[in-house]
């Protein structure tokens, strides 16, 4: 038997050492749909609590709503529960045809393939588009699954720094000679809940004949007046190239992605993407589900509007009792604690007023930037909002941090 106790006590040791740096994550699991009105079991084998969500994102109230869960019956009666197929050897449906062109015109583009997820999309989009005689130059802060489908192609690599247009400018200069340029940013950055400057990134692309890819997985369905995205929002609808966007967020909250823009660039991926050629398809009742979101926010924008007054009164809640937030107009709202222990500790406290908040921190986040990122949803009511803001400043009176700076908090917490 090769997994010795000398291998076992390897791994224990690491196990440790990031016990003790205050980085163990652990899981805790939810006995109820996925609502603001959650009920909880942690740590394992306890009693289940009732709780207020405010860390997922279930933005527009979708992973549970009553049309969506009764489409997906309908599917799964219809259509069956998998395809135990890829894509292109006999995992086609009508729905999934159905679904991509409803995503295409929804987001305003050419064309769209869907993916398992929007990693396996972001995994699989640039070694499909891209060549060793190409470069992607993205953000330095765009999401892990971004950089890890950097990772897989054979492009060059080179990033610019965050929101940074004018570093922007000087990295398109400087790959001027690319046959391809390819700028890679997020639509709505995940952690920090700002937007990327899509109107001057689309002017700096037209101006050095780049393309733009944008993730918009935490902007689809609420971004914008109708909920298109930061592409709506910035007004560059039909000049964003490509697209990636998750199912698993605003868009239903299940699971699934796609890449959705111009038609040659998705016909490349249907013909080279990894994930798509060697994954099986988007199980039907997903599929079913997703397509009734989609009628859904087409109808109607009213729980993007309610969840646009939600985060207004939460951003403003957080700032008048005194806590650090991060900039933005986004329903993802971070508060900064900096320290990961004390991270932690606030989102242990929270749990125990009836709070579900989780603190992230290294590697999910830098050094010394240790957080709880809440995330606000149309499914809110302003009495959970208002319960949720007594108990941070409850919590945030034990560990002294209501108004105080952010090098006060060092002081006295640490990196």
């Amino acid at each position: 038997m090769a997994y010795t106790d000398k291998t076992r006590g390897i791994y224990n040791d690491v196990l440790k050492g990031i016990k003790d740096a205050g980085l163990f994550k652990q899981e805790r699991f939810i006995h109820s749909a996925q609502s603001a009105d959650i009920e909880v079991e942690f740590p394992s084998g306890a009693s289940l609590k009732k709780a207020i969500n405010i860390c997922a994102n279930n933005y527009l109230g979708m992973s549970s709503h009553p049309d969506v869960i009764k489409a997906a019956h309908a599917g799964l009666d219809s259509h069956g529960y998998g395809m135990s197929s890829v894509r292109f050897i006999c995992g086609t449906q009508d729905i999934h045809r159905k679904l991509e062109n409803m995503v295409t015109e929804f987001l305003g583009t050419e064309d769209t393939i869907l993916f398992p997820s929007c990693m396996d999309a972001n995994a699989g989009v640039f070694e499909a588009i891209l060549t060793k005689d190409d470069v992607m130059i993205s953000d330095r802060l765009v999401h892990a699954s971004i950089i890890d489908g950097i990772r897989l192609a054979s492009a060059l690599h080179d990033t610019y720094k965050h929101s940074d247009m004018a570093h922007l400018e000087e990295k398109l200069q400087l790959h001027n000679d690319k046959r391809l340029k390819v700028v890679i940013t997020d639509g709505v950055f995940s952690m920090d809940g700002d937007t990327a400057k899509l109107d001057e990134m689309v002017a700096l692309c037209e101006k050095y004949d780049a393309l733009l890819f944008v993730d918009d997985s935490h902007s689809s369905g609420f971004i914008g007046k109708t909920g298109r995205g930061t592409h709506e929002k910035y007004g560059v609808m039909g000049k964003i190239d490509i697209i990636t966007t998750t199912f698993g967020k605003g868009l239903g909250g299940a699971s699934g992605g796609c890449v959705s823009g111009r038609k040659e660039l998705i016909e490349m991926c249907r013909q080279k993407a990894r994930p798509y050629l060697f994954s099986n398809t988007i199980a039907p009742p997903i599929v079913a589900g997703v397509i009734k979101v989609l009628e859904i926010l087409s109808a109607s924008t009213d729980r993007r509007d309610k969840l646009e007054k939600n985060t207004v009164f939460w951003r403003k809640g957080l700032l008048d009792a005194g806590l650090i937030i991060k900039d933005g107009d986004t329903p993802i709202v971070p508060v900064m604690l900096f320290n990961a222990q004390l991270a932690q500790n606030v989102s242990k406290d929270l749990f125990e007023e009836g709070i579900y908040a989780i603190g992230f921190f290294f590697p999910v986040v830098p050094q010394g930037q240790a957080r709880i990122r809440t995330q606000i949803s149309a499914g809110h009511e302003i009495h959970h909002l208002e319960k949720a803001l007594d108990a941070f400043k409850k919590v945030g009176k034990k560990y002294e941090i209501l108004g105080k700076t952010k090098q006060e908090i060092i002081d006295r917490y640490g990196m």
